[in-house]
């Protein structure tokens, strides 16, 4: 009894603290380097606690992490990889990047942030795959600015049919020739499955600019839309900022974010003090101008916008003529 179960349930245990009390780390890669990875300590405060978003969203996305993280056995016996990947897409300052952060202090991994204009090749690309260790998130923010793999497809059809070459601009500026057969190979080739668990992060802007092989389930397994600031969003960034649970400007704030758009990172900088002196209730006046500001902007271009569309009907109408 002593050998077989309790031996065995000291060593988990001590090695799962040994875990929690090790310093996480950031890598990134660099081919200017000598080693393949250079790392800084990881001290990123970000928890899900703090994110701008709902609760019941954030319950979500924690709880499949939690599952991930503790079915070990369940990926053998399902034959596959333990590995998951989560796609991140929405309008810049919505806190991509911090939800990354936020998801290597829950499951208490390193963070792997792989910049793919400085891989040279494919082969370079399976190599830094391989040196990753296990417990540990793979980043690539912006793929579809990284490199050309969006349209490569679209441009071999093309090319296909005029019989001409189309250059690949960003391809050369980068000087890395990773193409998005390796890329996909990256993620779920037999290399994939070394080192033991793995999480694969893409972050995007312009979802609908990547290509869909790359993002069906089974390489980004969940799809998870990071978009402008809703109420519940406001109360946690109030309460983090300014540590309010509620106030007299709210309701007029939830009015106006009812009828305008804006991002996470506005409702943060409004909310953030310009002083030790300055108060919670100028903060959210501050707030409560910006957004009066943003759905001015808001009704501005969608009056522009009809107006340009009305223009454009009245032209085809004079043609037809």
């Amino acid at each position: 009894m002593v050998t077989d179960i309790y031996l065995e349930q000291v060593i988990k245990v001590g090695r799962e603290i040994q875990m929690r009390n090790r310093k996480r780390k950031l890598y990134t890669n660099n081919r200017h380097t000598k080693t393949t990875w250079s790392h800084i300590v990881f001290e990123h405060p970000a928890t899900f606690g703090s994110l701008a978003m709902e609760a019941e969203k954030k319950q979500e996305i924690m709880d499949d992490l939690l599952l991930f993280r503790d079915s070990k056995d369940f990926y053998a016996r399902i034959g596959k990889a333990w590995k998951r990947g989560y796609l991140l897409y929405g309008p810049p300052g919505t806190g991509k990047s911090t939800m990354i952060a936020a998801i290597a202090n829950l499951l208490d991994y390193d963070v792997y942030d792989l910049e793919l204009t400085s891989v040279r090749d494919n082969i370079e690309l399976r190599r830094l795959l391989a040196e990753t260790l296990s417990k540990s998130i793979i980043v690539i923010e912006d793929i579809d600015c990284s490199l050309d793999l969006t349209g490569q497809r679209k441009k071999k059809e093309k090319t296909a049919k005029t019989n001409k070459e189309v250059p690949r601009k960003d391809t050369e500026e980068s000087g890395s020739r990773v193409t998005l057969s390796g890329l996909l190979n990256f993620i779920d080739c037999l290399w994939s499955a070394c080192s033991g668990e793995r999480i694969i992060v893409f972050t995007t802007n312009y979802v609908d600019k990547l290509d869909p092989t790359l993002t069906r389930r089974g390489r980004m397994d969940k799809h998870i839309e990071l978009s402008y600031c809703s109420f519940d969003g406001f109360k946690v960034l109030a309460k983090n900022y300014l540590s309010l649970d509620t106030h007299p400007l709210f309701e007029s704030i939830e009015i106006l974010m009812t009828e305008t758009k804006i991002i996470p990172a506005d409702v943060a900088e409004n909310l953030m003090p310009n002083s030790m002196k300055e108060d919670a209730e100028k903060c959210l006046l501050k707030l409560v101008e910006a957004l009066k500001q943003a759905k001015q902007l808001m009704t501005k271009k969608d009056e522009e916008s009809a107006l340009s569309e009305a223009a454009d009907g009245l032209q085809d109408s004079i043609d037809k003529i």
